[in-house]
């Protein structure tokens, strides 16, 4: 079966073959995925990087056939690059490069090109620990199903930030609770682990990122930094906890 590259910014995944139906998830540039069946100019397909299945919309295209071993690099900002035709694009957080040159001024998906003035080493490697990298999302609107600063929901935050620090995880928040190693004490809890927060019927309905022993990041109508206990987030605008923490896990 063949593999398949995104070629554009991203690709929308929906969890049904329509425009109505609603994003799931986002394929970045340079990540990979498979057609698993067609449905008239939809196609359902399963992502390489976590094994997530949803429909894509064939007819724009912004993907090719990939039949090359993987040879990327993650980046860790926004990196604006030239195509053949001229024409500008900007690849998000979590994007695949391939076949990038020593000097980092171009890379290249199987016969295509693209160039990459000014780019330098800290866009195209992790050198933040995981809690700043996930400043680069800080003010992004809450969108559900992204999984870039310009928008993003709380998995997918998570989810994109720990990509780039070279560590796969499942998309979705519940999933993402049984990976890792479990923290007891919110005392003991650092910089990094990833919190995970329940409703009334303890069910796992958010997640977001410890910043310091006090602060946390997460997706909550936008990406923001709010106050956190051992109770769960505090929001200073109500005057109130808004997600009551459930789970404490440190990704290894």
């Amino acid at each position: 079966m063949d593999l398949f590259i995104c070629t554009n910014t991203f690709i929308t995944l929906r969890a049904a073959p329509s425009h109505r139906s609603e994003m799931t998830t986002q394929i970045l540039f340079g990540e990979r995925f498979q057609v698993i069946e067609s449905c008239s100019t939809w196609l359902r397909v399963k992502t390489f990087f976590d094994g997530y299945t949803g429909w894509i919309d064939s007819l724009p295209g912004g993907y090719k056939v990939w039949r090359e071993e993987l040879q990327g690099i993650i980046t860790g900002g926004m990196l604006t690059c030239i195509r053949e035709d001229g024409s500008r694009m900007t690849l998000m957080p979590g994007s695949e490069l391939f076949g990038l040159r020593e000097d980092l001024s171009a890379f290249s998906l199987g016969d295509e090109h693209f160039l990459t003035p000014g780019t330098d080493i800290t866009m195209l490697a992790p050198h933040l620990s995981v809690e700043e990298t996930a400043l680069h999302f800080l003010n992004a609107p809450y969108l559900w199903g992204g999984r870039t600063p310009a928008g993003t929901d709380c998995s997918g935050l998570v989810q994109t930030v720990f990509k780039i620090h070279g560590t796969g995880l499942p998309r979705n928040a519940v999933k993402q609770a049984a990976t890792g190693t479990t923290i007891n004490f919110f005392s003991e809890a650092e910089p990094g682990d990833v919190l995970f927060f329940s409703e009334d019927n303890n069910e796992i309905t958010h997640t977001g990122i410890l910043y310091d022993s006090v602060t946390i990041i997460h997706a909550h109508g936008s990406v923001r930094k709010d106050k956190i206990d051992h109770q769960g987030i505090w929001s200073e605008e109500r005057g109130a906890y808004t997600h009551r923490l459930r789970l404490i896990k440190r990704i290894n």
